[in-house]
């Protein structure tokens, strides 16, 4: 099965799911077929934060052409901010769209994770990550969202997390799990690994990235 990304969005996430591809794909012995087309930040930025469905799920669509062309059997979108427009752009895709925010879903629903902190871009915290997760209830950070949105803007932009960003996303996430009752902390932003990754804590992360590689290897397994 050839694999189309939608990548680019933010440029550090997409070398985070490109290498971890590789390291799934090389321990399960399934063959990886890959192409990345690199899509705008900023353009994502502009629409989602004014909730312009339509005229980014034209932009994905554009992109998924030039996936098609290159052979890809199936598309998906690396950044989940993107998936505000998932429904739009799947009516306009040229091929079948793998909906990363159904797989986190059923992860949650086989764990049995009733409360979920979410950390990630501010359009994904504002709305609760677009109100999409149908099986957790979802809590985000009581104070400070528009500071904390910057802070991952910041990060995601440069792929760089400073150790000062990474205690603010580390403690802001404690705190969803003391204050809320949160059961796990969601990396809804892929850049977020740039802060969790190698971090030993005492709550429950999840990352989305991790949840969204395993279920494209699950399809290319057949």
């Amino acid at each position: 099965m050839h694999i189309g990304l939608i990548g680019g969005i933010g440029p550090a996430a997409t070398v985070a799911y490109y290498t971890r591809l590789i390291e799934v794909f090389k321990n399960e012995n399934i063959p990886l077929e890959v192409t990345i087309v690199h899509a705008n930040i900023s353009t994502l930025t502009q629409n989602s934060g004014s909730d312009r469905r339509h005229e980014q799920a034209q932009v994905f669509a554009r992109h998924i052409q030039q996936l098609k062309g290159a052979g890809c059997d199936i598309a998906t979108i690396t950044a989940l901010t993107g998936h505000f427009c998932f429904e739009e752009t799947e009516q306009l895709s040229e091929l079948p769209l793998v909906n990363a925010i159904t797989l986190i879903d059923e992860f949650c629903l086989n764990s049995k994770i009733q409360t979920l902190g979410l950390l990630g871009s501010p359009p994904v915290l504002m709305t609760k990550l677009f109100g999409l997760l149908k099986t957790p209830n979802t809590v985000v950070p009581l104070d400070g969202l528009d500071d904390l949105g910057k802070t991952y803007m910041d990060v995601a932009m440069s792929g760089i997390c400073s150790e000062a960003n990474r205690q603010k996303f580390i403690t802001v996430g404690y705190s969803m799990i003391q204050d809320q009752n949160a059961e796990a902390v969601l990396l809804a932003g892929t850049d977020l690994g740039l802060a969790f990754n190698g971090q030993s804590l005492d709550y429950k992360v999840i990352d989305a990235l991790e949840i969204h590689v395993a279920g494209l290897a699950k399809l290319a397994s057949g």
